[in-house]
């Protein structure tokens, strides 16, 4: 059934590999399921409820993305766009997380469409690849900041906005031995080097009193709290507009980026580098955002840590049906993600950012009219705390640095459009 489901001899592989290989892929972005619960509850939603609606968003997707796109590909909700749902969308803009979750789902839905007609090609296209680095760095520098903050490292300033924190007291500083631990397993090639760290930190945090021992296993919580709780009227309103197109814009572009990479790593790809099945592959991700949003989660989208899983040999969808049931399995440890500190998981996300800001090597820094667009959204994410605002800078400056340095025919009439209704948008809406 199995050889027949996945083509396993055809692909080179076995289901022996092909369960290694899952079982490494999860340990390599199972912190999600620590991580994603404590940012979402920063929005006002329910930690336990987001703690199921991310197991099962993710399994959702990875379950789609390995019977019907077989690929060795794992799907969960996205770093960077979790951090911009909560800091941005709710406590940025003060839209309620029901309305977020209502933006969620639209991209998710328009996503999807752009999928079944094939748009995407289009759209990916038509975006320069300055932009798309750009925009990647730009959300690093975001989580890095959301990071610093959490940790203390960085704090609030009356006359300097921001100012370095007491890094000698105990949540900073065990934030920066977990980021430490990551680095140092990571160096080494530890699958589940980031879980691993968090585990420990947590483990440290019961030894010294400041975190209290739950339990590990339990029933899952309920996740009445969040289910079909989004507010689609409220994700119509104009003011969404931008943050719909951000969601849908990262979402698109992570994907995109995520396939290629991984599937090239697995030699999947043809002589050409182009994907078979692409539509698919962005099919199962707009399919699990629709239902994670549905469920309580922020936008569900690949993760490059599928590489790792690939590096163990997966080559078929098995490997991404393996980590689908591991993500159902992590239900029944509600207790143990509900004692997980902050300090666990800053670190986990500083390094996350560190990898995000790997693109800025991709970038041609003698030429001002690539350099700039770049600097701006790298520094304007993290300083106006919204990934929307980074993104509508970035064309902005991209469009008019190219036009007034005399190379406007590299400005496709795409990027024309997009930064008019950047501008309309700044304008009318703010």
């Amino acid at each position: 059934m199995l050889e027949r489901l996945f083509n396993l001899q055809a692909n080179g592989t076995d289901v022996k590999t092909e369960v290694l290989a899952g079982l490494t892929t999860f340990l390599t972005m199972a912190y999600i399921i620590f991580v994603n619960p404590s940012i979402l509850a920063e929005a006002g939603m329910d930690e336990g409820a987001v703690f199921v609606a991310t197991c099962i968003a993710a399994a959702i997707g990875c379950l789609i993305m390995g019977f019907v796109a077989n690929y060795p590909i794992a799907l969960a909700p996205g770093m960077g766009l979790n951090a911009f749902f909560t800091y941005g969308v709710v406590l940025g803009m003060g839209h309620s997380w029901q309305t977020a979750l209502g933006a969620v789902f639209l991209s998710g839905i328009i996503f999807l469409l752009l999928s079944l007609f094939k748009v995407r090609e289009w759209i990916i296209n038509a975006i320069p690849r300055t932009l798309k680095l750009g925009i990647a760095t730009g959300i690093g520098a975001f989580l890095a900041m959301i990071a610093l903050k959490n940790a203390g490292i960085i704090v609030d300033h009356p006359a300097t906005l921001v100012a370095l924190g007491d890094i000698t007291a105990f949540v900073p500083l065990m934030s920066v031995i977990g980021f430490f631990v990551i680095a140092a397993l990571t160096a080494r090639n530890l699958p589940g080097a980031v879980m691993i760290a968090i585990l420990l930190m947590t483990v440290i945090g019961i030894m010294v009193g400041d975190v209290d021992y739950n339990g590990i296993v339990s029933a899952p919580p309920s996740l009445a709290p969040t289910f079909l709780q989004m507010d689609l009227a409220g994700a119509f309103d104009v003011a969404m507009l931008s943050v719909v197109f951000a969601f849908l814009f990262v979402d698109l572009f992570d994907t995109s980026g995520t396939l290629i990479a991984v599937t090239q790593k697995a030699g999947l790809t043809d002589k050409d580098g182009n994907v078979a099945r692409i539509g698919k592959a962005l099919s199962s991700d707009s399919i699990a955002t629709l239902s994670g949003a549905a469920l309580g989660t922020s936008t569900t989208t690949s993760y490059i840590e599928s590489a790792a899983g690939v590096a163990a040999g997966g080559r078929t969808g098995l490997t991404a049906v393996v980590v689908g049931v591991l993500f159902l399995l992590s239900m029944f440890f509600a207790p143990l993600a509900g004692m997980i500190p902050v300090y666990a998981t800053a670190g986990a996300i500083f390094y996350v950012a560190i990898l995000m800001l790997f693109n800025l090597k991709n970038i041609d820094w003698n030429d001002i009219t690539e350099a700039a667009p770049v600097t701006v959204v790298l520094l304007f994410t993290p300083l106006t705390f919204s990934i929307a605002h980074g993104i509508t800078l970035a064309f902005i400056t991209y469009t008019f640095t190219k036009a007034t340095c005399g190379k406007a025919d590299e400005v496709s009439k795409s990027v024309w459009f997009l930064t008019a209704v950047f501008i309309a948008k700044i304008v009318w809406v703010g």
